[in-house]
């Protein structure tokens, strides 16, 4: 049964809604840092709590010629400033086993990348830090077969696992939402986070890169948390039609505003029982 990590001053639990937000990836610190300060003030003006997010190296880009960032040992200094001098849990992705321990050094929760989901060293690996691990659900898995993932962490006594949900693939260069999904994996008792961004990319649409359909990300996200997500997984970025990697499918920070504030309102008329665990399914 999912163990509720200690990130102060985060409370992290099934039906305790909270937010997952950065830019894709870093690009260098002061872009980081004021980006995370402003995300930081926009969430906490709507009173929902932040763990921001960003990649030190995207190891899965479509093409060679695109950017990765700045890499391990930059981007964790980097992630460990916006810990210190803005106060907030900070999460990245783990690409490897050789470079969990230096990650979990710094990083608040552990993020598997969805392509990674079903690599067992890694999830073992990540399992065996005692950190906080997210699971990115692969665009090629059902639901219930994300189960097998969340075993693999629980083998190493780790029960503080998340679960996202990033879309899963329909034909060629495309992704759908299937909202029965977030239904489907709460029902184990873990909290399950809803990557809207991502959910609305379109992977190698772009030839040599992705795209997507950034007019989406609302309305998606706003369904899931209709539907009883725990929380949402937005990249987020002050200007994404310059950025070097998911320009297309992040947004800004006038769309952050918006959605929160929607979703603010939102939260107290769900009822509580749709932003509990099913166990009956």
């Amino acid at each position: 049964m999912f163990q509720s990590p200690s990130i102060a001053p985060l409370q992290i639990d099934p039906g305790h809604f909270f937010l997952i937000a950065g830019p894709c990836v870093i690009e260098n610190r002061d872009l980081v840092m004021k980006t995370a300060e402003t995300i930081s003030k926009i969430a906490a003006a709507h009173q929902i709590p932040l763990v921001f997010k960003s990649s030190y190296d995207k190891a899965n880009r479509t093409s060679t010629s695109s950017y990765r960032g700045v890499g391990i040992e930059e981007g964790l200094k980097i992630l460990q400033a916006v810990r210190s001098e803005i106060g907030l849990p900070v999460l990245s992705d783990v690409h490897s086993e050789t470079e969990v321990a230096a990650a979990a050094e710094v990083l608040d929760i552990l993020q598997i990348p969805a392509f990674l989901c079903r690599q067992t060293d890694l999830l073992v690996a990540a399992g065996k830090t005692g950190k906080t691990v997210n699971i990115k659900k692969g665009q090629f898995l059902a639901p219930g077969d994300m189960i097998h993932a969340v075993e693999k962490v629980k083998s190493t006594g780790n029960e503080k696992i998340l679960i996202t949900e990033r879309g899963a693939s329909f034909g060629y260069n495309n992704l759908v939402s299937d909202m029965r999904a977030l239904t489907i994996m709460r029902k184990w008792g873990y909290p399950v986070i809803f990557d809207a961004t991502h959910s609305v990319q379109l992977p190698g649409g772009g030839g040599k890169v992705s795209s997507g359909q950034r007019e989406f990300v609302i309305p998606l996200s706003r369904g899931a948390v209709a539907v009883g997500c725990d929380g949402l997984f937005l990249e987020v970025h002050p200007t994404p039609d310059e950025a070097p990697s998911d320009g297309s499918n992040m947004i800004d920070f006038k769309d952050l505003e918006r959605l929160l504030s929607q979703i603010e309102k939102m939260l107290p008329v769900l009822e509580h029982s749709t932003r509990t665990t099913d166990k009956n399914l």
